[in-house]
């Protein structure tokens, strides 16, 4: 007897450009450029496709040969994806209708013919224990290219608020990066809401992941004078400050779309 998906149905809550900043995101990830094979897995897409068509959409910019693969657990959520997919190449839709995306059905064992560069679990593990966390992240980063990655996070209903979790191939998170719209932010610290599982509970004082928070909070609040040269500029002055202050952060290209990344150990739960 074949056994079935590994993982359980989650609520399935999706929506047009949800995913939008951590797509952007592996669009310009040395993973994604530097691959012979650039299979890319949308897993637990949820209700709609809609998101692992928007993710070819922005990744074929870089990569016009990508190709990514949409799995779900759920089967009655496979075969609706097929049908919007249907839509697509009937030129119904604002999709191009060569869309290199296909969908199955799966979850943690990631099914596929081929290993992917990268796989993408969002708003996932969220609904998931914490203790399962480890676990989920062997078994898919067991499926992935030598050098590939798994991008593991959440984000708000709009996708405005947004952290993710890059693990690589032997399972070991590298990087936390937290991406918010920064037109409208009170604080920073509104990332806390939307941690990855892997981290949400240790947001408590004498835990690293709460250090890094108040920090940029507390620079993001000092910063205020910048505002008058608009959010992104206050965002800069806020880091700046933080790096000054001897926070690993980088991503520095990347700071005035409101990203900012640091290293596993500097969050890493004790």
């Amino acid at each position: 007897m074949t056994p079935g998906p590994v993982g359980q149905i989650t609520r399935g809550t999706t929506g047009t450009n949800r995913l939008r900043r951590i797509d952007r995101w592996i669009a310009r990830h040395p993973v994604l450029r530097r691959t012979d094979d650039p299979l890319v897995v949308d897993l637990g897409y949820g209700a709609s496709g809609v998101t692992a068509l928007e993710l070819e959409a922005r990744l074929r910019r870089s990569r016009p040969d990508v190709e990514v693969l949409g799995l779900e657990i759920d089967p009655e959520r496979v075969e609706r994806a097929r049908q919007q997919l249907r839509l697509v190449r009937e030129g119904l839709t604002d999709f191009a209708t060569d869309a290199r995306v296909r969908f199955a059905r799966g979850g943690f064992e990631v099914p596929s013919d081929r290993a992917p560069a990268v796989i993408r679990a969002f708003n996932v593990l969220r609904q998931y224990d914490e203790a399962d966390v480890a676990g989920a992240w062997r078994r898919m980063t067991s499926r992935l290219q030598p050098g590939g990655m798994l991008v593991e996070g959440t984000c708000d209903e709009l996708g405005r608020i947004c952290t993710w979790i890059e693990v690589g191939a032997d399972a070991a998170p590298r990087t936390l990066t937290v991406s918010l719209r920064l037109t409208g932010l009170d604080a920073p610290a509104i990332a806390a809401e939307r941690l990855p599982k892997a981290l949400i509970h240790h947001n408590v004082h004498g835990e690293r992941v709460h250090a890094f928070l108040s920090a940029l909070d507390a620079e993001w609040t000092r910063a205020v004078a910048a505002s008058a040269f608009g959010p992104v500029q206050r965002w800069r002055t806020a880091l700046d400050a933080l790096a000054s202050a001897g926070w690993p952060v980088s991503g520095r290209s990347r700071w005035r779309l409101g990203e900012v990344t640091v290293p596993w150990d500097a969050v890493r739960p004790d």
